[in-house]
């Protein structure tokens, strides 16, 4: 009851404040298990991910903020659980894959940290072994700032990333990277085809899309 009472405030709240635009939801199967994986330029995108989609989504957050007691319950109650940066952290693998073995939707952002220049940054190699060692469907997400009151914030999914060239029973390091490199590689397309120049280096300047999205309902 919370969590769908949240979702329509939270949705209201990026319709009115954001003029949020929303298009590819149709890509996010219903049902299943899923891993979204997004580009992160803000601590907004958790939220305007999850907003748009009717299914319940767990969340991988920095474990900093579990140690703030009133927003630790808060977001737990939404899914989120902790996970340490710059480090293997087996405990929010298992969980993130107990979630993807029991059928959920799991948002990640495989860069790690946010994008201060809104250019796509490295992905790390976590997000690549986790989607091959769940198999999940994975969805690439980009999302299209900055957050500005009441400017448009664009949010396009796009289709499944076709990761079975890269199953193994055991995957290695090497098979992680380049299932993480496949996985931006389809963050970046989404970019470039809503007007954006990805650039050699992955950039992805937060300029206005040359194409709008449709309004998302």
């Amino acid at each position: 009851m919370w969590y769908r009472l949240a979702g329509v405030v939270v949705r209201l709240f990026f319709r009115l404040v954001f003029r949020w635009r929303v298009s590819g939801v149709e890509h996010v199967p219903a049902s299943g298990p899923v891993l979204l994986c997004a580009n992160h330029i803000s601590l907004l995108d958790p939220p305007l991910i999850a907003a748009p989609l009717k299914r319940r989504v767990s969340f991988m957050a920095k474990e900093q903020l579990f140690r703030i007691p009133v927003l630790n319950r808060v977001i737990r109650a939404f899914g989120a659980f902790p996970v340490r940066r710059g480090a293997v952290d087996r405990r929010s693998l298992r969980t993130a894959l107990d979630v993807l073995e029991r059928g959920g939707l799991l948002v990640i952002f495989p860069e790690g940290t946010r994008s201060r220049t809104g250019e796509l940054l490295p992905g790390k190699p976590g997000a690549g072994l986790l989607a091959l060692k769940s198999r999940a469907t994975v969805i690439p997400a980009y999302i299209q700032g900055p957050y500005r009151p009441f400017r448009p914030v664009y949010v396009y999914y796009g289709p499944p990333v076709d990761l079975r060239p890269f199953w193994t029973e055991e995957p290695t390091v090497d098979e992680a990277r380049r299932a993480t490199d496949a996985i931006m590689a389809a963050i970046r397309r989404l970019a470039e085809a809503h007007g954006q120049d990805a650039g050699r280096e992955g950039g992805v300047p937060q300029a206005p899309v040359k194409r709008a999205a449709k309004d998302a309902r």
